[in-house]
């Protein structure tokens, strides 16, 4: 019988917990007996586990009593975890119980867990897109890439933001079980077996905020003002009365991405504020927000988020949301 493990702490998401769980445990339903997953809940601590909701989780046993060799073992995460301590204890069983186990990994923030116990130097990793930027910086030899559902890396699986602990886990099941057992389970918790696109998607803004008063404030401020008009580097540098070169190497500098990609993002911001809120034609918003045409902004979204205007639509605006809630 395959064993999997996941490890919870004071203030964990409960959906981290419980949305991998059901995956495992539904898919009990189309195995065989001696196929069936046994799932452990591991806690930090003796005590019931009181999750960020409220809700309370008696895990099965302590983690200095677990000493299996897990097929697959997995640290959830919790809002508060990117501020929490490192536990010199918890960090050491990780370590040593991850090095036994078949796969190990984290779902959303939990990858600090894995960091702190040392097992993410050199790795590809993923996480929340909000707590990306943090796990990049506090461990530098980690690659984070902020824009995915979820990683592999050797025997090493992350996931991002709470529920794609639902997508990796149905992609280990589709690996251990195959491709038909994942769909079923999939049809069974009504997700979707593959979503499309990047965490981009889902994040507030992709443009960074910068102070009004700075070169890049004042460029933003104009970008966003005046997305129809022609935005070349020439007309943004006469805007702060800078020479375009030096213009174009503070701006890099300070902002960390080019005017031409600023601009991009901008108009992307634009566009998913009028595809959420508006029932605009695609044409109408690609003109309002600068781009070429409807097909730019097609191309556009699909490279920056892994999902067309259409798409981003479909997801996000009010429109969706009354016809889900009809169906």
């Amino acid at each position: 019988m395959p064993t999997v493990a996941l490890l919870v702490f004071p203030g964990v998401q409960a959906l981290d917990v419980s949305g991998p769980l059901d995956v495992f445990a539904e898919a009990n339903r189309f195995l065989l007996p001696q196929q069936h997953y046994h799932l452990s809940v591991v806690g930090s601590t003796h005590a019931p586990v009181v999750c960020s909701n409220g809700m309370q989780i008696v895990p099965h046993l302590h983690y200095s009593a677990a000493r299996e060799n897990y097929d697959l073992l997995l640290a959830a995460g919790g809002p508060g975890l990117p501020q929490q301590e490192r536990d010199a204890l918890l960090s050491d069983w990780l370590a040593e119980a991850a090095h036994r186990a078949g796969r190990h990994g984290s779902i959303c923030n939990g990858a600090f867990l894995l960091a702190r116990a040392g097992l993410l130097g050199g790795k590809r990793v993923t996480t929340h897109w909000n707590d990306a930027a943090a796990l990049a910086r506090d461990f530098p030899e980690v690659e984070v890439d902020a824009d995915r559902i979820y990683l592999r890396d050797g025997k090493l699986v992350t996931s991002a933001g709470v529920t794609a602990g639902i997508d990796l886990s149905l992609a280990l099941l589709a690996e251990d079980a195959g491709q038909e057992v994942a769909l079923n389970v999939a049809k069974r918790l009504v997700v979707f077996m593959q979503r499309s696109g990047g965490q981009s998607q889902f994040s507030p803004y992709l443009t960074p905020y910068a102070e009004e008063t700075s070169l890049v404030g004042q460029v933003q401020h104009y970008v966003r003002e005046h997305l129809q008009e022609k935005l070349s580097v020439d007309v943004l540098a006469r805007v702060v009365s800078s020479s375009p070169r030096n213009f174009a190497r503070v701006f890099a500098r300070d902002a960390r991405m080019t005017p031409a990609e600023f601009i991009e993002s901008a108009r992307v911001d634009a566009a998913r504020v009028m595809l959420e809120s508006s029932a605009a034609p695609l044409k109408t918003v690609a003109y309002r927000c600068g781009f070429r045409d409807a097909s730019h902004m097609r191309v556009v979204f699909q490279r920056r988020l892994g999902i067309s205007a259409q798409q981003y639509r479909d997801n996000f605006s009010a429109g969706a949301d009354a016809r889900r809630s009809a169906l």
